[in-house]
């Protein structure tokens, strides 16, 4: 096949962007000689299940799907009746970017809370929490939090214990949207069970296709009393691969060694490269007029730029305008996002990186930001 696109072209708008990794590429290739069972009775699904347990004890079970949307809705949904409603920050994917489909789809009701960091905590759960026995609303039972957050922040494992206490003490169940899990695990730089399974979290959607994969998540169960009927509901949401050992070899290609930590760091750091980039351009001069709104602390920047920078610097590098003053309703995150629904009053935007970003293409990026901030 005759390669449509330019392979130099780079960019900072998603971790989407980037390819597969090669050793997925040849994992995918390892696992398709021959024949193996169909939906999930193979071997290399087979594998993952121990490569997870690993990672997450005896009693996790992993369901492989084919994206994130999936895995956070067919797993809420698993975690809830019919009558169940997840409480989540306002800028959780789940409420932002995912079409509606836990409403629509998973049949769910989600209460959101504003977060100025992307993060919930006891207290602004609370706000939602509560009417238990009130026929007339509907029954929050699951907290959903993601890790990283939407804002690129990160929980520690003793704020998400604590919030994992606080949900089990009412009755409620805690999700963990693991999208970005390894960039959290690599950035506190301890193992993915010490914000996971050792701090109380019940179900985790465990990502691959940001770090690596060409297109592989999962579903992981790590108490078995907070998920029933994943075994259908994988299915009744059109989640259940035919052929799964390709989706279950790219996992085990990203978790069974240390691919997913490599990867993650890789883009983390070169995330705080672009950070300290740009500090020491506005530190010198040469660059201007450029401020961040969160922390770096993973693999995603935050940052508002001065009046028309931001359409200049996307001539040789696409990137997202990002949400309003709140941080909370006009995130981009979908690779079909325009870039559109810039607040004027701040023009926000945000900068990925992947694990196949180079340090070359960040002080390309960092010299661009400079040349169009001065002149």
């Amino acid at each position: 096949m005759t390669t449509l696109h330019d392979a130099a072209v780079r960019g900072f708008a998603s971790d989407n962007y980037s390819g597969v990794h090669p050793e997925v590429l040849a994992a995918i290739a390892a696992a398709n000689e021959g024949h193996q069972i169909a939906y999930g009775e193979d071997v290399y699904t087979a594998r993952l299940q121990e490569v997870v347990a690993s990672h997450f004890g005896d009693r996790a079970e992993a369901f492989p799907v084919f994206n994130g949307t999936g895995a956070n809705v067919t797993g809420l949904q698993s975690m809830l009746p019919r009558w169940g409603a997840v409480i989540a920050a306002s800028t959780a994917h789940i409420n932002v970017d995912e079409g509606g489909a836990p409403e629509r789809v998973g049949g769910m009701k989600l209460l959101t809370v504003p977060s100025p960091d992307g993060k919930l905590t006891p207290e602004l759960v609370d706000r939602e929490a509560w009417g238990w026995g009130d026929e007339h609303r509907a029954q929050p039972l699951v907290v959903s939090i993601t890790q990283t957050s939407e804002l690129g922040t990160l929980y520690t494992p003793d704020e998400i214990r604590a919030l994992a206490d606080h949900a089990h003490e009412r009755g409620m169940r805690l999700h963990l949207d693991g999208a970005r899990i390894s960039n959290a695990a690599a950035a506190l730089d301890v193992p993915l069970a010490a914000f996971t399974t050792d701090a109380g979290v019940d179900v985790v959607s465990l990502g691959g296709t940001k770090n690596g994969a060409l297109g592989a998540e999962a579903i992981v169960v790590l108490d078995p009393a907070a998920s029933t009927g994943l075994t259908y509901l994988r299915k009744l949401n059109m989640q259940l691969a035919s052929k799964m050992r390709f989706v279950s070899a790219q996992l085990v290609a990203l978790y069974e060694g240390d691919l997913w930590l490599r990867n993650a760091s890789h883009a983390n750091a070169m995330a705080q490269r672009l950070r300290q980039g740009v500090d020491a351009g506005l530190a010198d001069g040469s660059i201007r007029g450029v401020s961040f709104t969160h922390p770096t602390q993973a693999n995603g920047l935050f940052a508002i730029l001065p009046e028309g920078v931001a359409e200049r610097l996307r001539e040789s590098f696409r990137f997202y305008d990002w949400g309003p003053a709140d941080g909370g309703s006009d995130q981009r995150e979908s690779d079909d996002a325009s870039g559109g629904g810039e607040d004027e009053t701040r023009r926000e935007v945000r900068w990925m990186c992947s694990f196949d970003t180079t340090e070359d293409d960040i002080d390309a990026f960092v010299a661009a930001i400079a040349r169009e901030t001065t002149r």
